[in-house]
């Protein structure tokens, strides 16, 4: 599986019953937390997420609907014995707002803690089934998105074509990593043609706040499914620029510059009460868009 779903789709206000900003990433059996805005421990219980199986941690910038839940959150992971390690990726600057919390409150945690500060564009998590990349939004104070990238799958052993070979079963592996199999005789057996190819690996791209910039654009190309911040709707465009932020039409603008398969848009002023039009106006430019709604998992 290959998910996100939403804890907080809100801007800064709580309204609504709209939440600030936070999402789980799945990934398989990898849990990724994006941004921990206030209720963010609420939510994962409202949607019964073992939130001791997230071990990586990304926040985007530090405004405080963005990463206020944030020590509630590590010192509930402490207070519930936790011994993972647990993985934090985040502006250098919240490393000294957490040591000042910790320290004040004499709060010792069970487990590992790594801070890893954000200073270059690239990739900043990696093991053998995910990547994960930071890139620069263009935002009031400095901010990042993210890019959640699935590796590439091996090919699948084509069980009606095999049996027509006489090829050993431990080197079926091979064969699924592209290596093609010589029998005794010399005869070549390809492993195109006894395996089925993998579908193509799915990302995921979170563009946490930022107002219309295009340069962020080459970043997200051909993402799957591409999360971008609406947070007016299109006659407030000027406020939107004034403040940092995007609205619907230029959020589907750059999803569609960067040719991604699909849109999800969120982080919605609390000067609105519904949504509906939020999601007619970015249709317009891009139809294959959706509200992120909270509760909601969105799949790849």
């Amino acid at each position: 599986m290959f998910g996100v779903t939403i804890l907080g789709n809100n801007s800064a206000l709580p309204a609504y019953e709209r939440h600030p900003t936070s999402q789980v990433v799945t990934l398989d059996e990898h849990l990724f937390l994006i941004d921990c805005g206030e209720g963010t421990q609420m939510q994962l219980s409202r949607y019964k997420i073992r939130r001791g199986r997230i071990n990586h941690i990304f926040i985007s910038h530090l405004h405080g609907d963005h990463y206020f839940g944030l020590p509630g959150l590590i010192t509930t992971l402490g207070l519930m014995n936790r011994e993972n390690d647990l993985h934090l990726y985040a502006p250098a600057a919240l490393k000294q707002i957490l040591d000042l919390q910790f320290s004040i409150s004499d709060t010792k945690l069970p487990f590992e803690l790594y801070f890893h500060s954000l200073e270059t564009e690239g990739v900043i998590a990696d093991n053998a089934k995910f990547s994960i990349e930071c890139f620069k939004v263009y935002h009031r104070i400095e901010c990042w998105g993210f890019i959640v990238r699935e590796k590439k799958k091996p090919r699948k052993i084509d069980k009606e074509k095999i049996i027509n070979y006489d090829i050993p079963a431990t080197f079926y592996e091979r064969l699924k990593s592209g290596e093609d199999y010589t029998t005794k005789t010399g005869e070549v057996i390809r492993s195109e043609d006894v395996t089925i190819p993998a579908p193509p690996p799915r990302s995921y791209a979170f563009c946490a706040d930022t107002m219309y910039d295009e340069r962020i654009v080459e970043k997200l190309k051909d993402i799957t499914l591409l999360y971008h911040e609406t947070t007016y709707l299109k006659d407030l465009e000027e406020r939107a620029a004034s403040r940092y932020h995007s609205t619907t039409i230029q959020a589907a603008k750059i999803a569609q510059l960067a040719h991604a398969k699909n849109l999800l848009i969120g982080h919605f002023s609390s000067k609105y009460e519904t949504l509906d039009e939020f999601l007619v106006e970015a249709s317009e430019i891009f139809p294959h868009t959706q509200l992120a709604l909270e509760g909601c998992t969105y799949l790849l």
